[in-house]
């Protein structure tokens, strides 16, 4: 069977810890960025995309499938995580496309203005915000929550979410549009994850919220909510046993692979999407949700 595929169908991964925020080049095994059979069709010829936490995991398959859609993109990452963000940088250019590289902490107000106005100077226009960028420290005792880490939390997840929007908009037109990624974990909770599942619930209100706001300027603001997916932040902040298990409580038992979420970023991009706003996308393994 093809190494894709057999990936796809057999989730087998050895206990593993990485430091956080992780790399992906050091997980075994690697996550599949875009499947081999997928084709480009040019939906997002001569767009402008700016992806948060776009170095690696979810962030890095859509600025690839995007690339093989035609569209230029500019990734958001950690200074701690250049080495990912260049690889990422190199599978873009592998597409013929243009990647920005854009190094620093959206945790810091000034930063998010900054990405939006460095991709407008490189770019000279932006038509996609992907709002992807996210952290989780897990605790299994609620009471055992460090306030500092639930603000950085609630700081990098949903208020940098919402400042780059607000940076973003001015410079958005008709057609154009914003895509959030929030969790499943926004719909049925997590017990070790009470503060990072707060934030994603967070993100599908202000999504639902802004679509509102926007739909008057035709601009779409839609959402993605996957479910357990095969990303450096899981041996980054999980134990070795609880990583080999990973996604195996679903459904379909096994964790999703990020070329499995990517393409549904692709489909709210598009003009395919023309008319749906508001909405979000559950690429989550078959678990049953009330939406």
């Amino acid at each position: 069977m093809h190494t894709q595929e057999a990936m796809l169908k057999h989730d087998k991964k050895p206990p593993q810890t990485q430091r956080a925020p992780g790399r992906e080049s050091d997980m075994i095994p690697e996550p599949i960025v875009i499947r081999e059979s997928y084709r480009g069709s040019g939906k997002l010829e001569n767009k402008i995309a700016l992806i948060t936490g776009g170095d690696s995991g979810i962030g890095r398959s859509v600025a690839v499938h995007f690339a093989r859609e035609g569209a230029d993109v500019a990734i958001v990452y950690l200074p701690e995580e250049e080495e990912d963000a260049l690889i990422t940088r190199e599978m873009v250019g592998n597409e013929g496309r243009k990647c920005l590289l854009l190094s620093g902490d959206l945790k810091e107000r000034k930063f998010c203005k900054a990405v939006v106005k460095e991709t407008i100077k490189q770019f000279g226009k932006l038509n996609i915000l992907v709002n992807n960028a996210g952290e989780q420290h897990p605790e299994e005792d609620f009471m055992d929550i460090d306030p500092d880490i639930m603000e950085e939390t609630f700081r990098t997840n949903i208020f940098a979410m919402i400042l780059t929007a607000q940076a973003a908009v001015p410079h958005m037109t008709d057609g154009d549009c914003i895509i959030n990624c929030a969790s499943v974990t926004a719909y049925r909770g997590s017990q070790s994850l009470v503060d990072y599942s707060s934030t994603k619930g967070a993100i599908v209100a202000f999504t639902r919220a802004l679509s509102g706001q926007l739909a008057e300027k035709k601009i779409r603001v839609n959402g993605v909510a996957p479910g357990p997916i095969w990303t450096p932040l899981i041996p980054s902040t999980f134990k070795g046993e609880k990583v080999s298990k990973f996604g195996q409580d679903t459904p379909m038992g096994r964790a999703g692979q990020p070329c499995e979420v990517a393409p549904a970023f692709v489909f709210l991009a598009c003009d395919d999407a023309s008319y749906i706003t508001g909405q979000f996308i559950h690429p989550n393994g078959g678990t049953v949700l009330n939406t």
